[in-house]
């Protein structure tokens, strides 16, 4: 390990306490539900689930004594390995976001942990400092910037006496996170989670006899039931904001000339920055719950970022009122000018959307049919809700191309506005079914660069507007 900084050792508690969250229930399964069991399976089970605790605990010791990392000028090199040993290098300047994670247990050492995506895709697109201390943490994005910035200077992008100067676009309130639990429907989760309980508990006190005594009790007492619902609802709703303060409290947006910064929560506290110029797309999305009180959540779309931690990163707030969300959009990223009035899909559009094959219904008319006859009816109800979708799906579909943009919106339960540049399409692709041809429509798709590729498509443009777009895009490479 020589020439190598180790990990700080909270690590082994960050690690330690992050296993014991995902194997608490199984414990408390085994051990506590099961524990007047004497079937093989239980006894056996807790024999593996102690070896495989002791097991872990050895291994979180031995990655902490193996694993390391060097920092340098322009260089991040992370060690690791316990049997086969790795080093993964990767240049300053090619760190495009950056994510800080500060758990509760690293607050309890006044420490925080630190992700740095790079534009690779995959895992050995990101270096990861599970447990840093704030002073490093800051040294590190220190360099980063400063080699971004030398870069940056070099090719005339960043004036040399430029300073970053932060605008703040949003930050939570009590008003918004009440908003949030109640579009969340978080609230509600009191219910399942009180049925759940009750159904452990029943088989392990043995509690059906006096329960089913009290709700004989309680129908025939009909205004205490009313009273014991009103008490659970509002004790859920308090569950449900505490719930969204931890995880939306303190939520800010904020950005200046080169990122945009976002930072949430209260017990783990995140904070993550994108660069402005590694923005592939802007997307807008809407629940059917969301139309209807006008809020909506839009996430950012960048070159080297994972679409599997977008929701928890590179999200906006995600229960915006749309118009402000449009706001902020505007002013943190003027090229990315979203238009409320699109382009509505003509009827042809409809009907050749409700002639594509109904594969679903077809497969389960097969299988009724083959293994269980009586339940034929239900291949009906799958047939109304697919032409319920489709339906939905082009009263929802628009389009439209204004300057350098395109913007497209589907879906049929959840809406999605997708808003990006010409020159941040990677690749366009028009395509023409049998079906289609007879119809005069075409399907459009393109790629922007994430990870994995992010590809768009869209169903029902005419021919027209398909060869316009391939004529508009293609002036992107004559021009570059």
């Amino acid at each position: 390990m020589s020439g190598i900084q180790r990990f700080h050792p909270a690590f082994l508690a960050v690690e330690l306490v992050s296993f014991a969250k995902g194997i608490f229930f199984v414990y408390f399964f085994l051990f506590i539900l099961k524990a007047q069991s004497s079937s093989s399976w239980v006894v056996w089970g807790r024999y593996i689930l102690i070896a495989w605790t002791v097991w872990a605990i050895v291994n979180i010791i031995l990655k902490w004594i193996s694993h390391g990392y060097e920092v340098t000028d322009r260089t991040i090199v992370i060690h690791e390995g316990i049997v086969v040993k790795t080093r993964r290098t990767a240049a300053l300047d090619r760190i495009h976001n950056q994510t800080s994670n500060t758990t509760f247990v690293h607050k309890w050492f006044g420490l925080t942990s630190l992700k740095l995506e790079t534009g690779t895709s995959g895992n050995h697109g990101e270096v990861e400092f599970p447990v840093i201390t704030l002073k490093e943490k800051d040294r590190i994005l220190s360099l980063i910037g400063l080699q971004q910035r030398e870069n940056a200077q070099v090719s005339g992008d960043v004036p040399l006496e430029e300073e970053a100067v932060r605008t703040v676009h949003f930050q939570s309130n009590k008003k918004d996170l009440i908003r949030a639990s109640f579009t969340s429907l978080s609230f509600l989760a009191i219910f399942p989670l009180l049925s759940a309980a009750y159904s452990n508990l029943a088989v392990f006190f043995n509690l059906e006899d006096g329960a089913e005594g009290a709700w004989d009790y309680l129908v025939l007492h009909w205004w205490m039931l009313i009273i014991l619902f009103i008490i659970a609802l509002l004790l859920s709703s308090i569950i449900g904001y505490g719930r969204m303060y931890l995880k939306y409290g303190k939520f800010t947006i904020s950005d200046d000339h080169d990122k945009i910064y976002i930072e949430k929560g209260v017990a783990n506290v995140t904070h993550f920055s994108i660069p402005k110029r590694k923005i592939q797309a802007v997307v807008v999305e809407q629940s059917i719950l969301k139309r209807l009180v006008g809020l909506a959540s839009v996430k950012l779309i960048s070159a080297g970022s994972s679409e599997l931690e977008s929701e928890e990163t590179s999200s906006l707030y995600p229960f915006l009122p749309k118009h402000e969300a449009y706001r902020i959009i505007q002013e943190m990223l003027p090229h990315y000018e979203i238009k409320e009035e699109m382009g509505r899909f003509p009827r042809n559009v409809l009907w050749a959307k409700l002639l594509r094959p109904y594969y679903v219904t077809i497969l389960s008319i097969a299988g009724f049919i083959m293994f269980k006859p009586s339940l034929l009816w239900i291949s009906a109800i799958l047939f109304l809700l697919s032409l319920i979708l489709r339906v939905l799906d082009y009263t929802f579909t628009s389009y439209i191309r204004h300057g350098e943009l395109i913007q497209i919106r589907s879906g049929a339960i959840t809406t999605e506005t997708f808003v990006t540049h010409k020159r941040r399409i990677q690749q366009a692709t028009v395509t023409h079914s049998w079906l289609q041809r007879r119809f005069g429509i075409a399907t459009l798709s393109f790629t922007n660069r994430a990870d994995p590729t992010h590809v768009s498509e869209l169903y029902g443009v005419s021919n027209q507007e398909a060869g316009e777009f391939y004529d508009w895009y293609r002036q992107k490479s004559a021009s570059s």
